[in-house]
């Protein structure tokens, strides 16, 4: 952080405020205390009669690779909302929130995924900006080894496990070397 983006000023130190207990970015002209703290990503497991949605990407990072729709929750709505609106504009897919499924932790990069089990309110799905194709996947011909991310293969591989019983929701975390 070069500026204070409270009052534009250069006086800025990473040092650990007051009665804090780590280290934060301090704006010594205005004593604006700038905190930074992990992104909220949402998106959703949506299933039609037994089949998986997944798209594949059209924009970096992991062009051309498969994900479940997800993307960074906006402001000003829930991640209810956040999960089915990543879900429209990857595929172009109503869904149903169900529950929540998993929630998985990338640390190094200061990201918490939140994936929610939804089911397709009906079979017509279409490419949205971000998406080169959309596709629904039996659990047998998912692309395992062309998935863009840990987190949807955390998503899946949990799914597929836990299918028939209903065992809470899963946790996991993503450790980089």
């Amino acid at each position: 952080m070069n500026y204070c983006s409270n009052c534009g000023s250069e006086q800025i130190n990473f040092d650990i405020p007051h009665g804090d207990n780590r280290a934060r970015y301090i704006c010594h002209q205005c004593n604006a205390i700038h905190y930074q703290n992990p992104k909220m990503v949402v998106g959703c497991l949506p299933v039609f009669e037994d089949k998986i949605l997944i798209c594949r990407r059209a924009i970096e990072p992991c062009y051309g690779l498969w994900n479940l729709p997800a993307g960074y929750l906006e402001n000003n709505e829930t991640v209810e909302e956040g999960a089915a609106r990543e879900t429209w504009e990857e595929a172009r897919a109503n869904v149903k929130i169900i529950k929540l499924h998993c929630i998985y932790n990338l640390p190094h990069i200061n990201q918490v995924y939140l994936h929610f089990l939804a089911h397709l309110k009906n079979d017509r799905i279409a490419c949205g900006s971000e998406s080169l194709e959309v596709k629904l996947f039996d659990v047998y011909d998912i692309p395992w080894k062309q998935l863009a991310f840990s987190s949807s293969k955390f998503a899946l591989e949990k799914y597929i496990e836990f299918k028939e019983s209903y065992q809470g929701v899963h946790m996991g975390t993503y450790q980089a070397d």
